[in-house]
């Protein structure tokens, strides 16, 4: 391996060569940033000779410190995925997302590093506290910016890194992470929403093998702990690309709506306006959408926030507020997916 996964492997020379200014970095300092817990993500302020033309600091995205994360990473191809979208479809796609200097990864898809914009003073959502559909209107946008790119596009069907199949390993693992889950949040979520779990794992392999009314890429993850909004909140950033796929974009939507909003009677009211926001931004990008059947896949989708809260909390490091997280990441979607009749749907 020819290139460094920490910023204490990293030098000022390497830095240099791969941002364009071989030579004329100084030094650099590197401070932790962000929650992430598939990821360990820096800051890394750099000193420059005078007169450079060149950033002041950059992200750096490694692999995670802790192992169990790493390895859940190899398996699910989650490294892989990230540095491939800064590759190969990022830059000039116009979806909302930071600009990448520089993407590596080794052949073991563990080794890692990307060198992205650090896009400051724009903050981090905070998935705990939540917001409101007002707040969710940019994010919304900017998910349709995404979903547009490959809308029932051919090329979903021959980029290996984002046709790659996984239902065989969620197959063996979720029933396994469901009964993990259930036992860690016996007394945290209330029965209904822990049922819910029971319910798809009875339904497990029609969830995963249902084709959506149309396919698209989708980001997988999109929450606000996963978005950086601008201050004031009218322009976001799509970040931490790790679970990409191919699915429908609605459900894209209802992961993000049913893990967002806090307050539960907005969330039950937010639905259909939240929906009939992106097919209106799909409309504006060029695409023609099926409304009725996608509003189908929107509710089947909102048992996707659910499922990711029982896979993710079972195979990462655990944390405080990671145990939190994954409660309402699991508690506001499942509601979401019992009013909406979700499970029935399949």
């Amino acid at each position: 391996m020819s290139f460094p996964t920490s910023p204490e492997a990293m030098t000022a020379a390497w830095l240099g060569d791969v941002l364009g200014q071989p030579g004329r970095l100084k030094g650099f300092t590197a401070a932790k940033v962000g929650t992430g817990q598939m990821c360990d993500s820096y800051r890394l302020a750099l000193d420059w000779e005078d007169g450079i033309d060149a950033p002041a600091s950059v992200v750096a995205k490694c692999p995670s410190h802790d192992e169990a994360s790493r390895n859940i990473a190899k398996l699910t191809g989650t490294y892989v995925k990230e540095v491939s979208w800064y590759r190969e479809l990022a830059a000039g796609s116009g979806v909302a997302a930071p600009r990448c200097y520089h993407a590596e990864i080794a052949d073991d898809d563990v080794d890692f590093v990307l060198l992205l914009s650090d896009l400051a003073p724009a903050r981090q959502g905070d998935q705990l506290a939540g917001t409101g559909l007002a707040g969710l209107l940019p994010c919304i946008e900017a998910a349709a910016g995404l979903h547009a790119l490959l809308w029932n596009d051919p090329r979903l069907e021959i980029l290996p890194w984002l046709s790659r199949d996984n239902g065989d390993l969620v197959r063996h693992l979720f029933p396994q992470f469901y009964l993990g889950f259930r036992e860690r949040y016996a007394t945290r979520l209330d029965p209904a929403v822990l049922d819910l779990g029971a319910g798809i794992v009875e339904r497990l392999d029609a969830y995963l093998a249902r084709t959506p009314s149309a396919r698209t890429i989708v980001h997988g993850d999109l929450r606000i702990d996963n978005i950086l909004f601008a201050p004031g909140g009218d322009r976001c950033w799509l970040v931490d690309w790790q679970t990409l796929g191919r699915g429908s974009g609605a459900s894209d939507l209802a992961y993000l709506v049913g893990t967002s909003i806090a307050d539960p009677v907005e969330r039950a009211a937010a639905d259909r306006p939240a929906f009939d926001h992106w097919i209106g931004a799909l409309r504006q990008l060029g695409v023609a959408p099926d409304e009725a059947e996608l509003w189908t896949d929107y509710r089947v989708g909102a048992l996707s926030g659910y499922f990711m809260a029982v896979f993710a909390s079972m195979s990462v490091e655990r944390t405080a507020r990671g145990d939190e997280m994954f409660a309402v990441m699991a508690e506001r979607p499942a509601r979401q997916a019992l009013m909406l009749g979700s499970l029935e749907l399949l």
